[in-house]
């Protein structure tokens, strides 16, 4: 089978939403938990598959520690790794040959993707974005917003219990 047509079997088989919008390209939407969807390219080129997903943008801060962090997640990672574009937004990607196109290979590929995206976005969030995440708590509790979303970076706020009132889920959040 050629490569685009293992691939949109795939895709329908998995059930996973999808568009084709010119031959050889399909956008792929994967549900995860912590980043509530990834979305992820399958391109393929005369001699190779590329994947290619954004998982966040630029930091707004500690760059060095984001970057740090991405080079050693790096060395884990099957099939793709983290790279940046030109204003420092942080995507992964990949490339396999077309001779390895097969249902096994891409569905590896993309669960590498989703497990990678959504298991490290709180914690480039928490790298990149922490005054961003404390402003943004600040604003809600001040207006009595709910924090939910925001419960993940509560040791943020609040870097251990009992310490500075309630948490999160309690009477006080």
């Amino acid at each position: 089978m050629d490569p685009e047509s293992v691939i949109k079997a795939l895709l329908d088989e998995q059930e996973l939403t999808y568009e084709c919008p010119q031959p050889g390209r399909y956008f792929v939407t994967l549900r995860g938990t912590k980043k509530l969807q990834t979305n992820c390219w399958l391109m393929v080129q005369r001699h190779a598959l590329v994947v290619e997903a954004f998982v966040c943008r630029h930091p707004d801060e500690a760059h060095e520690d984001v970057y740090r962090f991405l080079l050693r997640r790096n060395a884990k990672l099957y099939g793709v790794h983290y790279t940046i574009d030109d204003v420092g937004d942080i995507y992964l990607l990949g490339r396999v040959s077309l001779d390895a196109v097969t249902p096994d290979e891409i569905d590896r590929l993309l669960g590498q993707v989703l497990e990678t995206a959504d298991g490290d976005f709180n914690t480039l969030l928490e790298l990149g974005f922490a005054s961003s995440i404390r402003r943004e708590w600040q604003w809600r509790e001040d207006r009595g917003e709910s924090l939910a979303n925001l419960a993940a970076f509560e040791h943020l706020i609040r870097p251990s219990r009992g310490q500075d009132g309630p948490r999160v889920g309690t009477d006080g959040g």
